[in-house]
């Protein structure tokens, strides 16, 4: 038996054979600080009142789309912790957007304190310690999209007194601060970074909020990069990368070293779609496959996982929900990665970026 991180024992055999992986695998989820960097599953209450406190077997489309995660899966899974995001309707007016945010991040309140201390918010490396100490999943509250608060009279200093821990600067559409990646931005001539833009990155970077560089079109990252305080460690919490898979919403090589060096992470998507390649794994080993290119090309000190299950996406197969991470890790364990570099994939990585970032 091994604990589970939430003061409860796992006959972890067991949990290997449902998983078909290894023992080694789910030790490795259940044991360490596994953290998510990016679950969209404040999306699902929203739509159809969906309760992330209660069990569920998938949404209305199995593991399409919606449906991936709750408390009690993520209790199973092990995951200690996960950047919770907050995403709003940009075709909505900018007071629109901002009331919908601030609607969204009271209800996100809402669910931590309904959990009876089972969820816990943390903005901090130490609340993150100290919410773990108690046996709580810790709810690090994030924001899809900057142009949620872009009508907010203080700006970001909104966002800091929400204790919200990251920001991405734009998401699936163009916004008053720069270009998406997304084919819908497509009729905006400059791709880059806004004069908006650059004073969002260094807000953000004043009141030590994650910039990031997730959805941003790739001209608008660089400026992103070349405006950015080289003291913050940056961060892309949900992507494939081109070097597997050519994709608009994937990053080159250029990127993946731009934000090493700069002491950042890069989480890998569970999206399917941006991450298969032609003749290429169907199963999780197409997400190990991305890791590993990361890996070659940057070290393993700057690779995560940042799933954006809940967020419309429809993961591999064999992944259809938030207690399945150690097929990840059986994968990586399959092709040589050892249990050092899979700790710090799992959380170790990003924990040292939250700790250089916003210690406590």
């Amino acid at each position: 038996m091994i604990e589970a991180g939430f003061g409860e024992a796992i006959d972890a055999s067991a949990w290997a054979r449902r998983l078909g992986v290894s023992r080694e695998a789910v030790e490795l989820v259940r044991a360490g600080d596994t953290i998510d960097l990016h679950l969209d599953t404040m999306i699902p209450p929203r739509l159809w009142g969906y309760d992330p406190l209660v069990r569920h077997t998938g949404g209305p489309f199995g593991r399409h789309f919606f449906g991936h995660a709750d408390l009690p899966r993520l209790r199973d899974g092990g995951v200690a912790g996960a950047l919770w995001s907050l995403t709003t309707n940009p075709f909505r007016s900018a007071g629109a957007r901002l009331r919908a945010y601030r609607t969204n991040r009271a209800r996100l309140r809402a669910l931590a304190a309904r959990s009876g201390g089972a969820l816990v918010e943390a903005d901090t490396l130490a609340g993150y310690r100290a919410a773990r100490a108690r046996g709580a999943h810790v709810c690090l509250p994030s924001i899809q999209g900057a142009n949620a608060v872009e009508a907010a009279p203080d700006g970001v200093a909104e966002l800091a007194h929400d204790g919200i821990v990251r920001v991405t600067l734009v998401h699936l559409t163009n916004a008053v601060y720069g270009a998406t990646s997304s084919p819908l931005g497509a009729a905006r001539r400059d791709k880059g970074l806004t004069a908006a833009g650059r004073r969002l990155v260094e807000e953000l970077d004043a009141h030590r909020i994650f910039v990031d560089l997730a959805h941003i079109h790739e001209r608008a990252f660089f400026d992103a990069v070349s405006v950015h305080d080289r003291s913050r460690p940056l961060l892309v919490t949900h992507t494939g990368v081109t070097g597997v898979r050519p994709h608009w919403r994937n990053l080159t090589d250029a990127q993946l070293r731009a934000i090493a060096d700069s002491g950042g992470t890069i989480g890998i998507i569970f999206q399917a779609g941006f991450l298969a390649r032609p003749g290429g794994p169907r199963d999780a080993g197409m997400i190990a496959e991305h890791v590993l290119h990361v890996m070659r090309v940057v070290g393993d000190d700057f690779v995560s996982l940042g799933s954006d299950y809940d967020g419309a996406i429809t993961p591999p197969p064999d992944l259809p929900g938030v207690d399945h991470y150690p097929r990840v890790v059986q994968q990586l364990l399959d092709r040589g990665v050892g249990t050092e570099p899979l700790r710090k994939l799992l959380g170790g990585n990003f924990l040292r970026v939250l700790g250089a970032l916003r210690p406590g």
